[in-house]
């Protein structure tokens, strides 16, 4: 390992301070430059060895490049893992020294962090992890969360830039604690396997693969002028679905123009409109069920369209219709009592399944559906929806 002993120097301080202010701006990103004001001479010689540039005067500029370079060079790692192992927690022999780590995190005192030391401590998780050596995750658990809520910050640069590690949170004991604190901070629920665990990331800011997360669109156009506008474009003047990747809304700008974006839940709503309409066919978007990190990332950049969503009228369904009309500021399309009675004309229903939900958007939906205690597809009203579809 690296020695530090010269970053823990005074020359260092400052320029390191400013260093990770930079990349809390950036998430985590090493880009940009940092300043300092009125250099002292042990600072000047300093910033001299990292830019071989002769520095002087009341103000010297460093790029977050060169700092990570020169880091590299002398000290064998780069910025982020630097600060990280500089900032690197102790060892504890106790669980109180673990928890007062933990207890450094900018969020200590918040409710949802309290709970979370409280529900370690009392179910004996921190006494174990002291136990085996391990309780220094107790305050790299703090140094991730110390970094969120974050903006599409990778998980392996969160990782690296937290601990110094890029594969500490990658199925690793650390991860879990960082999740479990996730969810109390969410008001979620605990996280059901691997696209649950996926979900408390992205609403973290944190991306966990952003290649296999993609949402389906067709008709979809975009305000800006490049690569993937261009495919969007070709596809939508073709009548052709796309699948949209997490990767390429993220690499550059993505507004859609649309004055209206539909949103489906099943594929098989989409494959109809391609088939009939075509390139006649309004902006839609698939959720195929619950929403994709691609598919919140795209309808949250959608501020200058209307959203018009809809599910299937099951109880899940009408929770997730619910999470849109607050998220994205959506209204239900065709989720009303009436469309739902004219949906079970069409087909038998399967009997309700789950606690029953709320529709606030319509009061009467909800109470018929119990009522009624049986589920539409929203393919029974296919007619209706390709109807509302039609580009005019």
């Amino acid at each position: 390992m690296a020695d530090f002993d010269e970053l823990r120097g005074e020359e260092w301080r400052r320029l390191l301070a400013a260093a990770r202010r930079r990349l809390d701006r950036t998430g985590g990103e090493v880009a940009g430059s940092v300043a300092l004001a009125h250099p002292t001479g042990d600072e000047l010689r300093v910033l001299g060895r990292i830019t071989s540039r002769t520095a002087a005067g009341r103000r010297s500029v460093v790029s977050l490049a060169e700092l990570d370079g020169a880091l590299r060079h002398d000290h064998g790692v780069g910025l982020r893992t630097a600060l990280a192992r500089l900032d690197r927690p102790g060892r504890p022999a106790d669980v109180r020294t673990a928890l007062e780590a933990a207890m450094r995190c900018r969020h200590a005192g918040e409710g949802w962090f309290t709970g979370w030391l409280g529900g370690l401590t009392r179910d004996g998780t921190a006494r174990r992890l002291v136990q085996r050596g391990d309780g220094d995750l107790l305050g790299w658990a703090a140094a991730v969360l110390d970094r969120l809520p974050a903006r599409d910050v990778p998980l392996p640069v969160l990782a690296e830039w937290a601990t110094g590690d890029a594969t500490a949170l990658s199925g690793r004991p650390l991860a879990g604690l960082v999740l479990r604190a996730l969810v109390l901070w969410q008001g979620a629920p605990p996280p059901v396997g691997r696209e649950d665990e996926h979900r408390v990331w992205g609403d973290a800011g944190v991306l966990i693969d952003d290649l296999t997360s993609q949402v389906l669109v067709l008709g979809l156009r975009v305000r800006e002028k490049h690569t993937v506008a261009g495919w969007l474009e070709d596809a939508a003047a073709a009548g052709m679905p796309f699948r949209l990747t997490l990767q390429q809304l993220v690499a550059g700008p993505v507004t859609p123009a649309g004055r209206r974006i539909h949103v489906c839940e099943n594929p098989g709503v989409l494959r109809a409109a391609a088939a009939e309409l075509g390139a006649g066919c309004a902006p839609l978007v698939c959720t195929e069920g619950r929403p994709s990190a691609a598919c919140d990332r795209l309808l949250g950049t959608a501020t200058r369209s209307r959203v018009r969503w809809r599910n299937d009228f099951d109880w899940a369904g009408l929770r997730l219709t619910a999470a849109a009309t607050a998220r994205y500021a959506a209204e239900p399309w065709r989720m009303t009592s009436e469309d739902y009675l004219d949906a079970l004309k069409t087909g038998p229903g399967d009997p309700l399944e789950g606690p029953r939900a709320a529709t606030p958007w319509d009061a009467s939906l909800a109470a018929t559906m119990a009522r009624e205690d049986r589920a539409a597809r929203e393919e029974w009203l296919l007619p209706a929806l390709l109807a509302d579809l039609r580009e005019a």
